[in-house]
């Protein structure tokens, strides 16, 4: 069993910064891809950023420039440094662990980034 916690939400201003922290703990997991999704009321849950443990990364168009995604070099930890926010940003981040071969991950419970105009 796989558990992933997020932590590091909270509010900031328009051009503000988060930095998000996400662990996924499991006596057998190792990830192939973790990345971060988000949903603001209303909306769908959309894809963030991702990081493969090959190292490679993606980022949804919306916040290419402005985030960076990283992981630690040994436990099942990634980061999301997030700058120059602005309301449109305002959702719940929630962190996804994927093992190879899966087509879904483990979900975390989300951490909630409020930016205020």
């Amino acid at each position: 069993q796989v558990q992933v916690v997020e932590s590091g939400g909270g509010l900031v201003q328009t051009g503000g910064s988060l930095r998000l922290s996400c662990e996924a703990s499991g006596r057998t997991f190792i990830p192939y891809a973790m990345g971060w999704y988000r949903q603001a009321p209303g909306r769908e849950r959309e894809f963030v950023a991702v990081i493969r443990w090959s190292g490679d990364t993606n980022y949804a168009d919306s916040v290419k420039g402005r985030f960076n995604i990283s992981r630690h070099k040994v436990r099942n930890m990634v980061y999301l440094q997030m700058d120059n926010l602005n309301p449109e940003d305002t959702a719940v981040y929630y962190c996804n662990a994927r093992a190879y071969g899966a087509t879904n991950g483990y979900w975390g419970q989300g951490t909630q980034v409020t930016v205020s105009s």
